[in-house]
């Protein structure tokens, strides 16, 4: 396994944890994608998160941050430097303690997304 692949498979455990509430639209070795049960004014379902390899990096979408960018306050500067764009976390390798920084954010985004309704 290389280094992507445990990087994946590390933040793919994060957002399973929330699967038997969502929809998992893409379960696959590189691409695991998740959308509630919410349907928009768009008539699309609500994206809740998803984590994909690419070529350099592995990418970890969590859209209540987006959402909710209150959530974003209290991000340590280390899982800061890790965002691309308002809900994008990148990784180059493994690091515990910001997955365990991002697991909690995803716990407090669903929370949200909770009392929203949206799930």
């Amino acid at each position: 396994m290389d280094n992507s692949e445990e990087i994946f498979n590390h933040l793919k455990e994060i957002l399973r944890a929330y699967s038997s509430d969502m929809v998992v639209v893409t379960d696959k070795p590189d691409n695991y994608y998740l959308n509630t049960h919410h349907v928009m004014k768009n008539k699309k379902p609500m994206y809740f998160g998803s984590v994909k390899i690419n070529r350099h990096y592995v990418s970890f979408h969590l859209m209540p941050v987006y959402v909710f960018p209150e959530l974003l306050e209290s991000l340590s500067p280390e899982l800061k430097k890790r965002m691309q764009g308002k809900s994008c976390f990148n990784f180059k390798a493994t690091d515990a303690k910001l997955f365990q920084e991002l697991n909690e954010l995803t716990r407090a985004g669903y929370r949200k997304y909770k009392q929203a309704e949206y799930v």
